[in-house]
This record gives structure tokens, C-alpha cells and sequence, in this order.
């Protein structure tokens, strides 16, 4: 990261390394891409980019955050600024200031509170002792955090199966709380953090807490029926949560089979019938196939994964189905 540090020096200084790239820093991780903040005005940073030869991304511009490529990484460069959210109001209005600490003070969690100018790291909010500590903490209070901006709530749960670090007692209780809150955020920014949180390297714990935090009942509530759900079969050793847990973990990491998987039995409380001592949940690939192309509508999916999910759904049991062998294994 140093080098991409001083070719950025080069450009327009002073800048500070912030954010996930130096949260990934910190922890000897590669970053895909790198963020920086300067006192600068968006306006003089997009002058000393064309100056310097390479290409300003004028995108987030009235955010103050200007891109360049270098070295073909994306690197962002954003304008001192914190965030002021009017009542009611789901937009924030961004202000300029001019002390890194004001900026920080407006970030979600203390691990991305950061910044590094040099060898100097500036660290008002305990992000490091976190990080050592593998806790996703929110900066300042956690319910103020979450009304700004309730996609934090579902970023805190794909941190934690990013990182594979335990959500913060508090920060975990106001996620509780303010689950609901979840409802005020589009289905288009929600599915950019599932999707992220399906491929995650710890995925287990972030599905566990997306349940356990309540997430999950106003996202995808006819999946949250699955919660301590008894199948009592002879088929399944676990109940339905824990049995589709499972099956995501034992399927391939690729995003429609993993969506495919979390959902396959999406159906099985609506089919339920008793027979003696055992249930069974004859057709339920086929009402979960219909449940989900419902669904996929609902969650703003494209036609082309609505398609995809759906038929892997209604065909996984068959022998030739990509979640057969992923499935058969979530029962033992």
C-alpha cells in the first residue's frame, strides 16, 4: 500500500490512507482497492488528477469523493466530510469540513474509523484494539449509527462472516432492536450485501446472526419460519435452520447456487403433513419453486437469477442437480 500511498502523494497531498483498504492493511490483507481523504475540495482534487495525467471518475463527485486508476486498482479520494440526516429523511446531506477526526466520527464501524498518514495512525475510536480483538463495534452510539443508515446493520453481519469476528455485545443488541429499520433501505442495496455475504469465507456465523438479529424476519420472513423448525422426518438429523445452514456451506461458492441453497426448502412449513409419528412436505421443490420466483420479484432480482434459483429449487432433488450432493449432505 505504500507505494499506491506516495503515487496518490504524487497527485495531490496531503491525503490519508482510511477505510476498508487500510482496515485490510492492518490485517495483512491485499486490498482490491484503496481509499483515501484529504482536506482538499473535490473540485481541486479532480484538477490535480487531470494534471497528473490519468483520468478523473466524476461519479461520486457531489459526494466529494473522486476516483482515479492506478496500477489497475481503483483508488477514491474523498473530501473531509461528515453526514447530517434530516427527520425522516433517508439521504444524508454531506457537509465539508476540514479535521480527519470529524470525518471519521461519521463512519460505520470503528474498524473503518481509521486513517494513516505516513507512520502515524490516527485512531480516535479504538479501531486497532477491535481489530485485535475481532469485534465489529459501531463508532459513537450504535442506535444513532443504525437510524443514519440501517443497511449498517446488515454490513456489521457480512463483516463478521468477511472477518470471521464476533459482533460487539451493544452494537449486536441495537441490531435487535432496530431490525425493522431494515425496511427503510432498498431491496437493490440489500442485495449487494447478501450477495457479498454469501460468498463469505465465514459464512456460517453471518447466516447464524442474519437469523438471530432478526434481519432475516423482515427481509425474507418466509424463510425466518425456519428458526428451531422440528422437520421430524427420518430423513433429517437437524432442524430446518440448521439443516439449510448447512446445505449453503456444503455448496459450491457460486452466488445462484448459494441463493439456491439458502432457499431451497423455503416451502417445507407450508406443506407439512403429519402421517403417524413423521411429517412429510411432499411438493415442496414445487411450491418453492413458485414461493421464489414470487420472491425474486420482490428482492429485485434480475430475470436471468430469478430463472436460475428458481429451477435449481424445483429440480434439486432430481440426480443430476448442483445442489443434490449439497443437500444430501446437510442431512447427516
Amino acid at each position: 500500500m505504500d507505494q499506491v500511498f506516495e503515487k496518490v502523494e504524487e497527485i495531490v497531498s496531503p491525503v490519508y490512507a482510511v477505510g476498508g483498504s487500510l482496515r485490510d492493511e492492518l490485517l495483512g490483507i491485499d486490498p482490491v482497492d484503496y481509499d483515501f481523504a484529504t482536506p482538499h475540495r473535490p473540485e481541486y482534487v479532480e484538477e490535480c488528477i487531470r494534471k497528473g495525467g490519468k483520468r478523473p471518475f466524476l461519479t461520486g463527485k457531489r459526494f466529494g469523493t473522486i476516483g482515479l486508476r492506478l496500477e489497475g486498482r481503483l483508488v477514491e479520494i474523498t473530501t473531509f466530510r461528515t453526514e447530517k440526516y434530516g427527520e425522516g429523511k433517508r439521504s444524508p446531506e454531506v457537509v465539508f469540513v476540514d479535521g480527519i477526526t470529524e470525518d471519521l466520527a461519521r463512519r460505520d464501524f470503528t474498524i473503518n474509523a481509521m486513517a494513516r498518514r505516513g507512520e502515524r495512525i490516527i485512531d480516535p475510536f479504538g479501531g486497532r484494539d477491535d481489530l485485535k480483538n475481532g469485534l465489529i463495534r459501531a463508532v459513537g452510539n450504535a442506535a444513532t449509527r443504525f437510524r443514519e443508515d440501517p443497511l449498517r446493520m446488515l454490513r456489521a453481519i457480512r463483516f463478521s462472516a468477511q472477518l470471521d469476528f464476533e459482533i460487539e455485545g451493544k452494537t449486536l443488541q441495537s441490531i435487535v432492536k432496530s431490525s425493522h429499520r431494515i425496511l427503510q433501505v432498498s431491496k437493490e442495496r440489500w442485495m449487494i450485501e447478501m450477495d457479498r455475504l454469501l460468498l463469505c469465507p465465514f459464512l456460517e456465523r453471518g447466516l447464524r446472526a442474519f437469523m438471530d438479529s432478526g434481519l432475516c424476519r423482515f427481509m425474507i420472513p418466509e424463510l425466518s419460519l425456519q428458526n428451531k423448525y422440528e422437520q421430524n422426518t427420518i430423513y433429517h438429523a437437524r432442524n430446518l435452520w440448521d439443516h439449510t445452514v448447512r446445505a449453503v456451506l456444503s455448496s459450491p461458492p457460486e452466488i445462484n447456487l448459494r441463493w439456491a441453497a439458502l432457499l431451497h426448502d423455503i416451502a417445507k412449513p407450508f406443506v407439512r403433513v403429519e402421517k403417524g409419528d413423521r411429517s412429510t412436505y411432499a411438493l415442496h421443490d414445487l411450491l418453492g419453486y413458485d414461493m421464489v420466483l414470487r420472491l425474486g420479484t420482490h428482492l429485485r432480482w434480475s430475470n436471468d437469477r430469478i430463472g436460475g434459483v428458481s429451477r435449481i429449487i424445483r429440480n434439486h432433488r432430481l440426480p443430476d442437480s448442483p445442489l443434490r450432493e449439497a443437500d444430501d449432505a446437510a442431512k447427516t
